[in-house]
């Protein structure tokens, strides 16, 4: 089973990860199983972030941008992260995911390792 947050900011995927509203979490197997919406704790700092997810069972995180250095922070946690995903309504990124079409983009990560 694995549980998938999706940032979202104004009901679609953030442009930046960590400035976002809240997180809609899906459950899936083959399919949706469950969803819930999970908010922030007041007053957390985005490197925070990764452990608190690790904290909420999440196994993989989508998002269009993100700080090139707190994506080791989300290996370190051994979450899943999908980079430069298109910004969308959720339900459409979960489609693709289960679908398997869902994949990082090569050129924004390409930039990001570039700049490390």
């Amino acid at each position: 089973m694995k549980r998938i947050a999706i940032p979202i900011a104004n009901g679609l995927l953030s442009e930046t990860f960590g400035e976002c509203n809240y997180y809609e979490v899906f459950e899936v197997d083959k399919a949706i199983k469950s969803t819930k919406t999970a908010f922030l704790p007041d007053n957390i700092l985005i490197p925070e972030l990764p452990s608190w997810l690790k904290s909420e069972g999440i196994t993989d995180v989508v998002t269009h941008r993100i700080d090139r250095r707190i994506i080791g922070l989300f290996a370190s946690e051994k979450i899943n992260l999908f980079v430069g995903i298109a910004i969308e309504a959720p339900e459409r990124i979960i489609d693709d995911y289960l679908l398997g079409k869902l994949e990082s983009d090569k050129k924004i990560i390409a930039e990001l390792i570039g700049n490390l």
